[in-house]
């Protein structure tokens, strides 16, 4: 018999870096629930390895993901029997928690955008807390061209805060693509790489050379403070992150004797 195709693949392409595949290539990765579970299940795995220290998300073949499966969806787990009301609300809930474990997972998610981010796919993306593009990616709000909205996902909380409100609504009221160059001009992306996934993994080695504790609080404190009410209300965690890696570690000391030494830190996140 023919092996079952693999529509994730994990690779470990250096210490402490896991890259996840989105492999449906055929279907330019779309969120069919036979690549999604497998995806939350590769991104829960990846979370809760200690040795872990970023992960990268990227898509087999010319897309990142093309956002919904129009035409082989495939059926989520634990809804046999359920009403159509429910059945949709327990597929949309799978979907969404897929956004939100990237968000939770205590290390960086670092999107290498290898083609179209398309409708779910471009909310995949800005889920991921670094986002790099190949020349030939692109993203679309895809909801309002197909006579729905355009907000999915997470996508009207997410995209104003990576682009600000004013470009945010021009995405998704319009539905109109936004290139890799235009992209890295108002800040959905950091920049355009001709290796993407070789950018993405740079990043994750530098991520992988700082202090474990230190990286997680600041993700941590950055996603706090886009939903922070005010300044007074944040800052003080800011604080208290800080003094809590200060006094728990010797990395500042570290840090402070590699500088006088001419080397780079070694960080060993304990005292």
């Amino acid at each position: 018999d023919e092996a079952p195709m693999t529509y994730v693949l994990v690779d470990r392409p250096d210490l402490g870096i896991v890259v996840i595949t989105l492999n449906r290539p055929e279907r330019m990765n779309a969120m069919a629930f036979d690549v999604m579970v497998p995806f939350r299940a590769a991104l829960q795995e990846a979370g809760e390895d200690p040795s872990v220290r970023a992960v990268v998300v990227t898509g087999a073949g010319r897309g990142f993901c093309s956002g919904a499966d129009q035409e082989s969806a495939g059926v989520p787990p634990g809804v046999e029997g359920l009403p159509p009301a429910s059945y949709a609300l327990r597929a949309m809930g799978l979907l969404e928690d897929v956004v939100l474990t990237i968000r939770r997972l205590p290390q960086p998610v670092i999107a290498a955008v290898n083609g179209p981010a398309i409708g779910g796919g471009l909310c995949l993306a800005l889920a991921c807390d670094l986002r790099y593009a190949a020349p030939t990616a692109y993203f679309r709000a895809a909801g309002i061209n197909n006579g729905l909205t355009a907000s999915e996902l997470g996508l009207s909380f997410l995209l104003p805060r990576a682009i600000g409100s004013t470009r945010a609504a021009e995405m998704m009221l319009t539905g109109a693509d936004v290139g890799a160059e235009e992209a890295a001009r108002i800040g959905l992306v950091s920049s355009v790489a001709d290796d993407v996934l070789g950018a993405a993994v740079a990043a994750g080695r530098r991520v992988a050379e700082l202090s474990q504790p230190g990286i997680e609080l600041t993700k941590k404190s950055i996603q706090a403070g886009l939903a922070a009410s005010s300044l007074e209300a944040h800052v003080t965690s800011e604080g208290l992150g800080q003094l809590y890696v200060r006094l728990l570690t010797d990395n500042f000391e570290e840090a402070t004797l590699a500088r006088k030494e001419g080397r780079s830190p070694v960080f060993r996140d304990r005292r």
